[in-house]
């Protein structure tokens, strides 16, 4: 124990004075709204469940609302079944965030990334504070900690929690949530995975009692039939551009629902083709709509998917794992890609 002491204080650190101000606002309120992205993942709902435990925990009437539920394979996730989804109760929601004196926005650097809550929080008068590791932030709020060499904004969440003396409060259920956000941001650890405060995070959270083993079998390791199905089909159909070290995977709104497709069951298909020594990046096309195709990057090595879904499809990320989207038919967003694909030869290693 004394070992662990000595080497307890994280390389990252944030400033006293915000975590502080954070710490003000949150006792000064009485209702706290805490908010994700759209589509929530691992990160997003980890983050989320984890700080709405702490804040319960704090004595404060705080809930979690999310523009829609989360996937089926996240609803082992403790805390997952208190959120209010605007999906399924919109005027619940939309209350919530109305009455609200503070509001938490995690996981997410641009307001449009809420969908339909975004209209009510910014027009919200409650005090906003954004944690978040994705970069360039574009949120207005009292407090933004934005860490983008952080991997996960769980990981971030606790090293504030860490700074404000409310780790003492996380219990095996919300260590399990960050965990989870932890994990599910690095592909189990296996890439944006080398800071070492990771493992000093990871080593309390299972003095905290969580089942690491266990929490990698429900994330990584359990599938429905429609996922393995889906991810069979998507994976033989798999295009490899050999001259250029891209792999593309496209489905059709058609083909997801000829497999009884829910949300969740493409999750981790983008990293497959990268276990190929031959492909640096890897490319997933998902028509959700016939006018709205999802689009889905990871790389290895050095080489920034983020720049391509900055430049052409309205998004971003990190450089290893990035997102965006194609308004448009998924041929369309097919045949955009196969041209601009040929401009990032010169960044390959």
């Amino acid at each position: 124990m004394a070992e662990f002491k000595r080497h307890s204080r994280f390389l990252t650190e944030l400033d006293p004075a915000v975590v502080d101000r954070v710490k003000q606002l949150v006792l000064a309120s009485r209702n706290i709204v805490i908010t994700c992205h759209v589509s929530p993942d691992g990160d997003a709902l980890g983050s989320s469940c984890a700080l709405w435990f702490v804040l319960k925990a704090l004595g404060k009437n705080a809930t979690v609302v999310t523009a829609d539920c989360a996937p089926r394979s996240l609803q082992f996730l403790p805390g997952v079944r208190d959120i209010v989804a605007a999906t399924r109760n919109g005027d619940r929601a939309h209350e919530l965030i109305a009455d609200a004196d503070l509001i938490f926005c995690l996981d997410f650097n641009d307001i449009t990334r809420v969908d339909r809550l975004s209209d009510s929080i910014s027009k919200s008068q409650a005090k906003k504070v954004v944690i978040d590791h994705h970069l360039d932030p574009r949120i207005e709020g009292e407090i933004v900690i934005s860490r983008p060499e952080i991997s996960s904004t769980s990981a971030l969440l606790y090293i504030f929690m860490w700074q404000a003396g409310w780790t003492r409060h996380l219990t095996r259920n919300s260590a399990a949530c960050i965990y989870t956000g932890m994990m599910t941001d690095t592909g189990n650890f296996s890439y944006n995975s080398n800071d070492p405060d990771l493992y000093l995070i990871i080593h309390d959270l299972m003095r905290k009692g969580i089942d690491k083993d266990n929490l990698y079998k429900l994330v990584m390791n359990t599938s429905s039939e429609s996922r393995i199905r889906i991810m069979g089909f998507a994976q033989y159909r798999m295009q490899i551009l050999q001259p250029h070290r891209a792999a593309v995977i496209m489905l059709s709104e058609d083909e997801l629902k000829e497999f009884g497709y829910s949300k969740g069951d493409t999750e981790g298909l983008v990293n497959v083709p990268l276990s190929m020594p031959e492909v640096t990046y890897s490319v997933f096309l998902r028509e959700d709509a016939k006018d709205c195709v999802k689009v889905s990057m990871r790389s290895k090595g050095e080489f920034s998917v983020s720049r391509i879904c900055e430049e052409h499809f309205g998004g971003g990320g990190h450089t290893n794992a990035a997102g965006g989207e194609f308004n448009g038919p998924l041929d369309k967003a097919l045949q955009k890609l196969l041209e601009i694909i040929p401009t990032y030869d010169k960044y390959l290693q």
